[in-house]
């Protein structure tokens, strides 16, 4: 995934929510409330899968603190779905948490952060941001932006669209994933390249389509993605995870869950 194109498509996206014709391309949030992944076990279930990829750990609510460089190019990685201060991401979430909180530990960094969006600098953050993030992560107003964020520009468009496509709760869920990884883009390592390659080769369900032939030509498209970045050239967080769950038919994304990431096994009853 380029640094720029995600940078660019979540403002787009966020545009196109605060202008409100998010139906146009990205659909608006269910009606009837809270249905599979957005229900709050299956939405709690979904995080906690993301974590094992993500953390290493099944325990997402111990990761608000969390931040390093992974040394992808993305700069500092940190907090629940790893918010990147190279594409944007971080930046948006430190402006919301200083809107609500105007002195924090994380506003006089605002400057900097705007200013290495879209590269791997660190610079004008090192040597204190790393510190001022964790003190911040002692903060509920700042654990509540992390989670309102995530919400906003990764878990909610993901779940609208794969309900748009006729996707039950595993497709959602392997929606969400791939844009926490991949960024809700157009370019072809991102979202909706991933997407439009799976449909190019075969029809959603909304279209008429086979939910588990569809699903299969996404993850085949995701890997693909995956593989031209040699931060994601494991495709374990696919293949020995969500294609298990498809492979067994598990389309509701029903416990138990038994799963391997990146060598470690995870299991949820």
């Amino acid at each position: 995934m380029a640094f720029l194109s995600r940078a660019a498509a979540r403002r787009t996206l966020l545009a196109a929510l605060g202008a409100g014709v998010l139906s146009a391309g990205w659909p608006s949030a269910d009606p009837v409330g809270p249905s599979g992944l957005d229900a709050p076990a299956k939405k709690d279930l979904a995080m906690r899968l993301v974590s094992s990829a993500e953390n290493s750990s099944l325990d997402w609510r111990a990761q608000y603190a969390y931040i390093e460089d992974i040394g992808d190019g993305r700069g500092y990685t940190a907090g629940i779905i790893g918010f990147c201060s190279g594409t944007s991401d971080m930046l948006a979430l430190v402006e919301l948490y200083t809107d609500r909180v105007p002195r924090n530990p994380l506003a006089p960094y605002l400057p900097a952060l705007r200013a290495v969006d879209g590269t791997g600098s660190h610079e004008g953050l090192d040597p204190g941001f790393p510190a001022a993030w964790r003190a911040a992560a002692r903060t509920s107003a700042f654990r509540r932006a992390q989670r309102d964020e995530r919400d906003r520009g990764y878990f909610d468009p993901a779940v609208a669209r794969a309900k748009k496509d006729g996707l039950g709760t595993l497709g959602q869920f392997i929606y969400y994933d791939a844009m926490v990884m991949h960024g809700p883009g157009s370019d072809a390592r991102s979202f909706g390249g991933i997407r439009d390659r799976a449909r190019a080769r075969a029809d959603t369900p909304a279209d008429g389509g086979d939910q588990t032939v569809y699903l299969h030509a996404f993850l085949d498209a995701r890997v693909r993605a995956m593989k031209q970045e040699a931060a994601h050239r494991d495709v374990s967080r696919v293949e020995t995870a969500q294609r298990l769950f498809l492979t067994a038919g598990n389309l509701d994304l029903d416990t138990p869950l038994k799963w391997r990431v990146y060598g470690d096994s995870y299991e949820i009853d």
